[in-house]
């Protein structure tokens, strides 16, 4: 069986719960963070929504510079309502989609390095690059954006199972 078959599922859930939370993203708090060594609300919605698309990265490319030399600094968005946000991330979900579905076993193989400032810091198969990289990744911070709702007052969504405040999931 080839590895999409239980990639492309197994991305489809993890997608469908992070919207869940995504819709809940109030409009008016972007700034709003719990510490001032956090980032703010809507910084961290917009990696979350963003987060998908570094799978595409991660499958079709063999290298990614996340500052290279000479390039401007990278530009770290915050969105600041939900709808953009969501839009966003709906793009990034079907373009990675559609970039796993078509990854074939031997390319998740091959191996990816990842850059800073033209220097490798980092070299792993594409396989680990999108499990640890991208999904893992997203799902910590997805985690983390969980706990801002609370603090703020909104219901926590259902994710792998019931919440206090979905507690019939």
């Amino acid at each position: 069986m080839p590895l999409t078959e239980w990639l492309v599922p197994e991305f489809d859930e993890e997608m469908a719960a992070t919207r869940r939370v995504l819709e809940r993203v109030p409009d008016g708090k972007s700034s709003w963070k719990p510490h001032p060594k956090s980032m703010t609300l809507g910084r961290l919605a917009t990696l979350v929504a963003e987060l998908p698309a570094w799978a595409v990265n991660a499958v079709t490319r063999d290298e990614l510079d996340i500052m290279p030399p000479g390039a401007p600094p990278a530009k770290f968005e915050a969105l600041e309502n939900a709808a953009r946000i969501l839009e966003l991330f709906d793009r990034n979900v079907a373009a990675a989609r559609a970039a796993i579905a078509r990854t074939a076993d031997a390319e998740f193989k091959k191996p990816w390095a990842f850059k800073v400032a033209g220097r490798t810091v980092a070299t792993n198969p594409k396989f680990t690059v999108y499990r640890r990289t991208v999904l893992n990744h997203l799902v910590h911070h997805r985690g983390q954006l969980t706990v801002y709702l609370r603090l703020n007052g909104i219901p926590v969504p259902a994710v792998y199972g019931p919440t206090a405040d979905e507690p019939n999931f």
